[in-house]
């Protein structure tokens, strides 16, 4: 029996979900080792969740630090067919401004030390990623938001830099020359792994300030954006109880079938220890394979 059918992931500004009751939490263990926090799983709107701090309460993991694949495995483990990412951006245009939602269906990546696939010892898998968010999912999280008053842009690219550092003006001047909108340092990773565990996975990026591009930005004081935050994890609160309420019950998209045509490995040659560890995302697969 599944623990939990819906995956939440907050981040900077939101270690808690509120609303959520018959809570419990479940430390895993996966195969790549221990997530981020214990997943706290109860019932929202009626449904299954399961909710995990992205850098653990009290934020004490670097996103560089991120052990990506053990939060999405450990999703996976406690059943979890969608994960909604709740994440803190700079916004890269005048349009976007703190306190607005951005929904972004693209990535680009600027990072250089993650790991981002659970493939490789013995067996290759190519996903497609051309659209990288769950379509379906992007429409039910912004009528959430329009639902709960909050101003909503649906579509769009977060770019995904390594940090810890923030960008300098020349790099933020590049990505708003090339078109981004957002800039985070956590969701591309997220978004690559939960589509290869054919996972349903949407952004749901709040801006909290303009990155440093914008002439104000020197101007903004540690306490304006410790507010924005705390309001921006409010709205969010109010976004996922919408979105929860108004998800369907069975998925219409393709994510559940990413890896039909991905693996290219002959099934009979991959190595046995790691058919074993990748048992809950290969197993429909290769199983039959001796």
């Amino acid at each position: 029996m599944p623990q939990a059918e819906i995956g939440i992931i907050g981040g900077s500004g939101l270690y808690s979900m509120p609303g959520l009751t018959k809570t419990k939490e479940v430390r895993v263990r996966t195969p790549f080792g221990a997530p981020s926090d214990a997943y706290v799983c109860g019932t929202l709107e009626g449904r299954k969740v399961a909710f995990l701090a992205r850098h653990g309460r009290g934020h004490r993991i670097l996103p560089s630090e991120l052990n990506f694949r053990a939060n999405i495995h450990g999703f996976r483990q406690l059943g979890v067919e969608r994960i909604l990412s709740i994440s803190a951006v700079g916004s890269l245009k005048e349009e976007h401004k703190p306190l607005d939602f951005v929904i972004p269906d693209q990535f680009f990546d600027r990072t250089r030390h993650r790991v981002d696939t659970f493939f490789g010892n013995g067996v290759v898998a190519h996903i497609a990623f051309a659209d990288p968010v769950c379509g379906e999912l992007a429409g039910i999280v912004a009528s959430a938001c329009r639902k709960a008053r909050v101003n909503v842009k649906r579509g769009g690219t977060y770019l995904c830099m390594e940090g810890p550092q923030f960008s300098t003006k020349a790099e933020s001047n590049v990505y708003r020359g090339l078109g981004m909108d957002v800039i985070g340092m956590t969701n591309l990773q997220e978004a690559k792994l939960a589509r290869e565990a054919e996972l349903c996975y949407i952004t749901i990026a709040m801006v909290t300030d303009y990155d440093c591009w914008h002439p104000h930005h020197d101007s903004v004081t540690v306490d304006q954006i410790v507010a924005v935050l705390l309001k921006n994890a409010e709205h969010a609160c109010s976004v996922v109880r919408e979105s929860v309420a108004a998800m369907p019950r069975e998925r219409s998209c393709k994510c559940g079938s990413a890896l039909a045509h991905a693996i290219l490995t002959d099934p009979k040659k991959i190595p046995a220890a790691t058919k074993q560890k990748l048992k809950l995302i290969l197993g429909k697969y290769v199983a039959k394979a001796k």
